[in-house]
């Protein structure tokens, strides 16, 4: 189960989300993950390179191939993640979308 583990750890599937448009460096990393702090986002690089999810490239990080299959395992999840958000906002009135 040591892919639940990576992937739990805050940020990890931040940064994988985000390298799926495309090669970027560190502080386009940092830009985009709006509140993590260089040394959470420089050791969740160093924990998605040491698994080969990730790799540096002359334009930045970037998905590796086991990196980019795992992003297309993942999206289903995330589909059913954002209508679960919809449905519950409508019963419940409140917008967990927002959640980090």
């Amino acid at each position: 189960m040591a892919a639940f583990d990576l992937l739990g750890r805050r940020w990890a599937m931040g940064i994988i989300w985000n390298l799926k448009k495309g090669p970027a460096t560190f502080r386009a990393l940092q830009d985009h993950c709006e509140t993590i702090s260089p040394s959470i986002l420089n050791s969740r690089i160093k924990d998605l390179r040491e698994a080969g999810l990730i790799e540096k490239t002359p334009q930045g990080y970037a998905l590796t191939a086991i990196g980019e299959e795992l992003y297309s395992l993942l999206q289903p999840l995330a589909d059913w993640a954002v209508r679960w958000a919809e449905e519950l906002s409508q019963e419940t009135g409140s917008d967990i979308s927002k959640c980090k």
